[in-house]
């Protein structure tokens, strides 16, 4: 499979962020790619730095404005299209959502971020209420993929699930960068961190990874704090956890990288983890602590 990834900024402007990416999905499916990955809210800035009902307007329904551009996108350049949209589900109930498209611009599925985080910059909580869609792989023409969107990547069980599912690969929407009072070292141990994490999970289940992140500063609105540095960073990994590609830290980029998931069942028998995993001794998993 050859996947386009499109590490971006994003202005002020839906309008000016929707031309730029429209323009890279074309330049990259005219390179080949079937499947094209977008980073996290890659319509917007990102708004979750402030607590503030004004970037509500960045809310969309689905299907509805957002999602015509994205199907007449990906039904024009054929190819599978991830994207990471503000989904306005009713008045005060909004979600996170990942909707992947099908090649002739039909809707394939879709993954409502399950892990909202709610942290100094990222307060995600006052936005977005937790999905309830589930841990699912979506079928698409390419094959099952196990979409999650960035605060999900840190968690093994949902790479999981989505691989005991038959995804064939793991796909993560991503909008991740330093705090500006970070040192350069806790910096380096973070991006350091992220990658670690998601290659794991690659490694885990046997199957590829593609994590799409964006790049570039955004202010913080409110002065609260020095902004975020996103760190792009954006990568492939392969069923080992071998990286195949990996962007940048600062510049924007577009790549096609073409990964061979025929490798999963190879590596699937030389390192057998479905087969020796001790189901009948995980039961504590569904607890939140074991006191």
């Amino acid at each position: 499979m050859k996947i386009g990834i499109i590490q971006q900024s994003c202005s002020d402007s839906i309008t000016e962020n929707r031309k730029k990416l429209a323009s890279s999905i074309a330049k990259l499916a005219k390179q080949g790619a079937q499947l094209v990955v977008l980073q996290e809210l890659h319509d917007s800035p990102y708004f979750c730095q402030t607590e503030d009902t004004a970037a509500f307007r960045y809310a969309t329904p689905i299907p509805g404005e957002a999602t015509e551009f994205y199907a007449k996108v990906a039904r024009e350049n054929s190819i599978v299209l991830v994207t990471s949209l503000f989904e306005r589900r009713t008045a005060g109930l909004y979600h996170n959502t990942a909707v992947v498209f099908e090649a002739d611009g039909t809707i394939c599925g879709m993954h409502r971020k399950m892990h909202i985080p709610d942290d100094p910059a990222y307060y995600e909580k006052f936005y977005f209420t937790p999905g309830d869609l589930g841990f699912h792989p979506i079928q698409t023409s390419l094959g099952r993929i196990g979409v999650q969107v960035c605060w999900d990547q840190w968690y093994p069980e949902g790479a999981r699930l989505m691989a005991l599912q038959g995804a064939d690969l793991l796909v993560y929407p991503t909008a991740i960068g330093y705090e500006s009072t970070d040192t350069p070292e806790e910096q380096q141990r973070q991006r350091d961190a992220w990658t670690t994490i998601q290659r794991s999970h690659a490694i885990a289940n046997g199957i590829p990874v593609v994590s799409v992140n964006r790049v570039g500063f955004e202010p913080d609105p409110s002065g609260a704090t020095g902004g975020i540095q996103f760190w792009g960073s954006s990568f492939v990994a392969g069923q080992q956890g071998e990286l195949l590609y990996k962007a940048s830290a600062e510049e924007e980029e577009t790549a096609i990288v073409e990964v061979d998931l025929q490798r999963t069942e190879t590596v699937r028998q030389w390192w057998p983890f479905l087969r020796d995993r001790r189901i009948e001794e995980y039961g504590g998993l569904t607890r939140r602590f074991m006191d």
